[in-house]
């Protein structure tokens, strides 16, 4: 594989400082390459907002609900997301670095080639949702929910999966041998699978 780099800060044309989105309805909005810095979105709520090349440093997500939106190429520095939702929302090419995440929660949508190397998502659900190619490196997983995701090509290595429920997503591209599996709940064929990459000869009988 080969390495990504490092685009957790994309370049801006536009900075946001110490702004007050406090339950801001972002509905409908669009912002290009917009800079926030030290902004307070708690509790915002937007409906087809689109964020494109922006970057977000230390922002406050807490508590704010996405729905069909995009935050596409986006970089995510310091940010805290508690009880955060993103619902059938596109986050393609995103990276996460340093971030707060706890409860947050992601229905369907797109999140292919997003960075979350080396995230906690301990708390984290998401369901439904395409994560092809993502960077999942060193991501501590323990107990958290990934269900039914697209995860083909993903890069899992020195991931922590312990306890975290797999159940329907593709792990076509997880080796076994180089991530934490301990108590992983997969469903039977996703097992096979598992066992088949370690060399195991599985059979019927």
């Amino acid at each position: 594989m080969t390495d990504r780099g490092d685009a957790s800060w994309p370049p801006t044309t536009t900075t946001v400082v110490g702004a007050d989105w406090y339950a801001r309805d972002i509905s409908g909005e669009h912002h290009t390459g917009v800079a926030f810095v030290d902004v307070d979105m708690t509790e915002v709520t937007g409906d087809g907002a689109t964020f494109e090349d922006c970057a977000f440093r230390n922002v406050r997500f807490n508590a704010s609900v996405h729905r069909d939106s995009a935050f596409t190429g986006c970089g995510f520095v310091r940010c805290t997301f508690f009880d955060t939702r993103f619902e059938r929302c596109k986050l393609v090419g995103s990276r996460f670095q340093a971030c707060t995440i706890n409860l947050l929660t992601v229905v369907g949508g797109n999140w292919s080639f997003v960075g979350l190397a080396g995230a906690d998502l301990r708390s984290a659900t998401f369901t439904g949702t395409r994560l092809r190619e993502a960077d999942l490196t060193g991501a501590q997983c323990q107990g958290g929910t990934l269900r039914d995701l697209d995860l083909s090509g993903a890069w899992f290595e020195r991931a922590d999966l312990t306890g975290c429920d797999l159940r329907g997503s593709d792990l076509s591209s997880l080796d076994p041998r180089t991530v934490e599996l301990r108590g992983a709940v997969v469903l039977v064929d996703q097992a096979v699978g598992v066992a088949e990459r370690l060399g195991l000869d599985v059979r019927a009988e």
